[in-house]
């Protein structure tokens, strides 16, 4: 089981991102009859029989029909859908070498069918060669038309919390020391380079949950759980404060190599643990700097809508260290966070948009995004498991 996806973000998913206009695929059915067909009565003289070639009985489930084109527009002017048509075919032999994917030829066609028959072929080609494919568009301005792609990574309902009180645990226990150490470092490099938030940093997401937390238990009339559930808190707010410690100090980033190198399993625990600081240092050999906010998407609406952070989902809010993914404590956080999640309409996600407009395209991708959240989801069922 999987338990860094048990913590779901609301009771429901969030609303769906707007997607490009596609061409509207062909929808073709068999439709019965209403009522039998009455027969002739019959005649003395029978008629010749005639029938269909027995080949011909199911041919028309061997065609294929291409997609149908409904136009809102009259069709433009012949000068301007000449320009049309070339700025199209330029932007998309531009697309079609950055994705490398061979495009259906379709310049025999009429406009604007030709357009929309290259569109619906582009986008079945790309969807099945890149992973974080979101949608493409069709941009019409004043000087030309040109693509813009969007890729993302889409993370689903899910809440990325790496709980701490397992490696506080670990680095206290005897038969773990080297084990701890490791993980040391793979906590070190989320910490300072992927730029993971602490929920014991003010600035942090979790960190006024778990105040409001208090404020609510102290407020409360008191009961029997109620030493309890203080007692969760301090302990939450002491192991934070110790293992934010460790990791501040960036000799774990140091001797992060070595102690890889150095580290021998003893047990299918042991092996995981080596697996994940594999995948981890493999990350931060090859993205040194990267954040994991580095594709965080800009959008317009916080430009212009005073209301926009109220009604998106931040990363900054389902990406974190938590104190532990056990007890009252994280159950009521959770809950907490899930009824607070279901009254926002979008979620941020990791982001790319590139223009096909004759300008350089980025080579940009979300290869290491792909690979970081796998991480951390591997991460968060190993401590689980802990």
């Amino acid at each position: 089981m999987n338990y860094a996806t048990t913590y779901h973000i609301g009771n429901s998913q969030p609303t769906r991102k707007q997607t490009a206009t596609a061409v509207t695929p062909t929808l073709r059915r068999i439709r019965k009859m209403d009522a039998k067909t009455k027969r002739c009565k019959p005649s003395a003289e029978r008629q010749a029989e005639v029938r269909t070639d027995s080949h011909a009985t199911n041919g028309i489930l061997k065609c294929t029909f291409l997609p149908k084109l409904k136009t809102a527009q009259p069709v433009q002017a012949c000068k301007e859908t000449t320009k049309t048509e070339r700025d199209f075919y330029k932007s998309l032999s531009r697309l079609a070498e950055h994705y490398k994917i061979e495009p259906m030829q379709t310049k025999n066609y009429g406009f604007p069918y030709n357009i929309a028959l290259s569109m619906w072929d582009m986008e079945a080609k790309v969807k099945r060669t890149n992973i974080n494919w979101n949608h493409f568009q069709l941009v019409h301005d004043r000087k030309k038309t040109f693509f813009i792609t969007e890729e993302r990574y889409e993370v689903g309902t899910t809440l990325y919390y790496v709980p701490v009180v397992p490696l506080f645990k670990m680095l206290h226990d005897r038969g773990r020391k080297d084990t701890a150490q490791l993980l040391l470092s793979v906590f070190s490099y989320l910490y300072h380079i992927t730029d993971i938030p602490y929920y014991r940093q003010e600035d942090s997401y979790l960190y006024w949950q778990y105040e409001m937390h208090r404020e609510w238990v102290e407020q409360d009339e008191e009961t029997d759980a109620t030493e309890t559930y203080l007692s969760e808190l301090r302990n939450a707010e002491y192991i934070g404060d110790k293992i934010e410690q460790k990791l501040f100090n960036r000799i774990n980033l140091k001797f992060f190599e070595q102690r890889l190198n150095r580290f021998k399993s003893l047990d299918p625990f042991d092996k995981e643990c080596r697996k994940i600081a594999c995948d981890a240092f493999a990350l931060y050999t090859e993205y040194p700097t990267a954040s994991i906010f580095r594709n965080a998407p800009l959008h317009e609406e916080a430009l212009y809508n005073d209301d926009y952070e109220t009604e998106t989902i931040g990363m900054e809010k389902y990406i974190s260290f938590i104190a532990d993914t056990k007890g009252w404590l994280h159950d009521s956080l959770t809950d907490t966070i899930n009824n607070e999640f279901n009254e926002y309409g979008l979620i941020e996600e990791p982001t790319i948009c590139k223009a096909f407009d004759g300008s350089n395209i980025t080579n940009a991708n979300l290869d290491f995004e792909n690979r970081l959240f796998s991480l951390l989801d591997d991460l968060c069922t190993l401590l689980y498991n802990y």
